[in-house]
């Protein structure tokens, strides 16, 4: 049996992914999605379309 993967996401809206049964780093957050790597590094790229963080878009308008 492998490894379960959470999908977190910090507070500039960046995403990773991280092991489900380890403490969080400060500032980021999960967002209800876990499973194989795979299927969590698959869940990221088709969710986060915009690479830019949140500040950045914020500030181009």
């Amino acid at each position: 049996m492998g490894l379960t993967y959470a999908v977190v996401r910090n507070d500039e809206e960046q995403y990773s992914i991280w092991l489900a049964d380890r403490e969080l780093p400060l500032g980021w957050h999960g967002v209800g999605f876990t499973g194989s790597e795979q299927e969590c590094l698959d869940h990221v790229a088709e969710v986060w379309q915009d690479m830019r963080p949140a500040s950045l878009r914020r500030a181009m308008g």
